[in-house]
């Protein structure tokens, strides 16, 4: 079998045959990935759409049986449950808990319910999965003293999941708000500059840019109905940066408040910010570059190089054998 392979590898025919089959296939995946990906914003449109006219449909049906409809429904009523029952708001509640729910998208009190319930459920799940691994399924050769400290650990390790989880979601929030962020600058100058207001530039970005990040255009449409509605318009733009967290966002909401406090025109502002965050962003990407060779230095010593060396020793160790 290794005579059959090394032969094989030796064979020309066969290694631009096997070559060319490769390339082929990429060529065919890069040709066809573009048609095959799917736009985010319009299928969440589509199901929006669906999902509209299903709550409708079944809330006609309801009242043509006559049942009593409630406007304001409650998801998760177990959670709920659980949570007033064990009062685990004031022994798990906390505010900052509340803010990082909000960074990562999640709003009202549906959601910090939620949170509650897992920071109380996953300690003891993991406790109770642990415990049955360690003490019945394995049955790991260990002392009792060793076996607690792996369950404890997972136990201490489930009260974080939540935690871990809701620091995911927000990077990947602000990741995606960051990369969006200076078009939607530019947009919001262009639409500035052309004679709107500050409300329909907002209104008009939040549509432009929803094709390329979606949270990044829920925050716009939020901010845009506090400035319609709020009294104090810097509270708004405190708000966004609040939600967003990020030093560029943050940035551009103290330029617009002090450009409506002191009258400075938008449009400069707003390009200078525009120019700044794009600096932030390529430097970001080349501060990306530069950490690339040291992160494959240890994947180059532990995976390319011994097979570099196979590949180059391999043919001379062979012809070795066959001498002796």
């Amino acid at each position: 079998m290794v005579d059959l392979i090394i032969e094989k590898l030796h064979d020309t025919r066969f290694m631009a045959s096997m070559f060319a089959a490769v390339a082929a296939m990429a060529t065919v995946l890069t040709l066809a990935m573009p048609l095959l990906s799917r736009e985010d914003l319009n299928r969440r449109m589509r199901a929006v759409a669906t999902e509209r006219e299903t709550i409708r449909q079944r809330e006609r049906e309801r009242l043509a049986r006559g049942e009593k409809v409630s406007l304001r429904q409650t998801p998760k009523t177990y959670m709920k449950a659980v949570v007033e029952r064990f009062n685990l708001s004031k022994w798990l509640g906390q505010e900052q808990a509340r803010e990082k729910l909000i960074q990562a998208g999640y709003r009202g009190q549906a959601p910090y319910t939620a949170f509650l319930f897992f920071r109380m459920v996953m300690p003891l799940l993991a406790l109770i999965v642990s415990s049955l691994y360690v003490f019945v399924i394995l049955d790991i050769k260990q002392p009792a003293p060793i076996k607690l400290g792996m369950v404890l650990g997972a136990t201490y390790a489930g009260m974080y999941l939540p935690l871990l989880y809701l620091r995911n979601r927000i990077q990947n929030r602000q990741l995606s708000i960051r990369r969006a962020f200076p078009d939607a600058l530019d947009l919001l100058l262009i639409c500035v500059e052309s004679g709107m207001s500050i409300e329909a530039a907002f209104r008009r970005v939040s549509q432009e840019i929803g094709t390329q990040s979606i949270p990044l255009a829920e925050e716009l449409t939020l901010t845009t109905a506090e400035l319609s509605y709020l009294q104090d318009r810097r509270q708004a733009y405190e708000n966004l940066a609040r939600r967003t967290d990020l030093d560029g966002v943050r940035a551009v909401c103290l330029a617009l408040q002090q450009a409506e406090r002191y009258g400075t025109p938008l449009g400069q502002t707003l390009r200078v910010m525009a120019q700044e965050n794009r600096d932030m962003r390529m430097s970001e990407a080349e501060k990306k570059a530069a950490a690339l060779p040291p992160k494959l230095t240890v994947p180059m010593i532990l995976f390319f190089l011994p097979v570099l060396f196979i590949v180059i020793l391999g043919p001379a160790a062979i012809q070795v054998m066959n001498i002796k």
